[in-house]
């Protein structure tokens, strides 16, 4: 698996707070930019529903690999984060895409350093 995958499974301790995962620098030392997006209810999916919906995430991110620094998909709280390169328009675009593929997602906010 390489670290663009979208993983997940049990986990068996809590996760650290986003907070102290999320990258703020990519490589080059330049801000990252981030979005949020709510799938309601998807934790109260079925199974085979719930892998169908990560399933297409992670393949809208695996599109984007090249811009997608960080992502995270909360089950408890049916959040999606993510922190890409500062690519004019991509904090727009990316939602749309993912929106696309899983028309439940929507946008909560996006952040843009500056």
């Amino acid at each position: 698996m390489n670290s663009t995958e979208l993983m997940c499974g049990p986990c068996l301790e809590p996760a650290e707070p986003l907070y102290t995962r999320v990258p703020i620098r990519d490589e080059n030392g330049q801000y990252l930019s981030d979005f949020m997006m709510i799938i309601p209810g998807l934790r109260k999916r079925a199974i085979n529903i719930r892998q169908e919906i990560i399933s297409r995430i992670d393949h809208v991110l695996q599109l984007y690999r090249r811009t997608v620094v960080f992502a995270d998909l909360n089950m408890k709280t049916n959040v999606l984060w993510v922190s890409v390169k500062p690519v004019p328009g991509i904090c727009m675009e990316l939602p749309a895409v993912i929106k696309f593929h899983v028309p439940e997602a929507l946008l909560v906010s996006h952040r843009v350093p500056g």
